[in-house]
């Protein structure tokens, strides 16, 4: 997978250890959590309610808690470990000069290239009556 990073507004010195903090990077709004000496980066919502995740835990075990519904996510993988099927997105993290960066997918070219301007709306194609997306 190809994945563009982007600066966020956290810096590590801005996380707390074990709490989800809630950042922009790109345009997106991702979850950081700070466990040892390991950053993750993972959706802002849960994947079943859409509850925000910041607004959980993280459990004895180092697994996300969501606030709403108490199920329980591996921040590393995104793996729901409580047991209700979903699967929590997460990106990829790097650290450059105490400044974290987190990937977003990219694109492939041909699909960038059916997008609007603003990189996120779908169009209708030319060649039929579906709408992309």
């Amino acid at each position: 997978m190809l994945y563009t990073f982007h600066k966020t507004t956290a810096t590590l010195a801005s996380l707390a250890e074990n709490k989800p903090t809630e950042t922009t990077t790109g345009a997106k709004k991702v979850c950081l959590l700070k466990r040892g000496d390991k950053i993750f980066a993972f959706a802002a919502l849960c994947p079943h309610s859409g509850a925000p995740m910041c607004d959980g835990w993280v459990d004895p075990l180092g697994r996300v808690v969501c606030p709403l519904h108490k199920y329980r996510f591996d921040p590393a993988n995104g793996r729901n470990t409580s047991g209700e099927g979903y699967k929590m997105t997460t990106f990829p993290v790097e650290i450059k000069n105490d400044e974290i960066y987190v990937g977003l997918l990219s694109l492939p070219t041909a699909e960038n290239e059916r997008l609007n301007t603003d990189g996120n709306t779908p169009h209708k194609d030319d060649d039929d009556d579906i709408d992309r997306w």
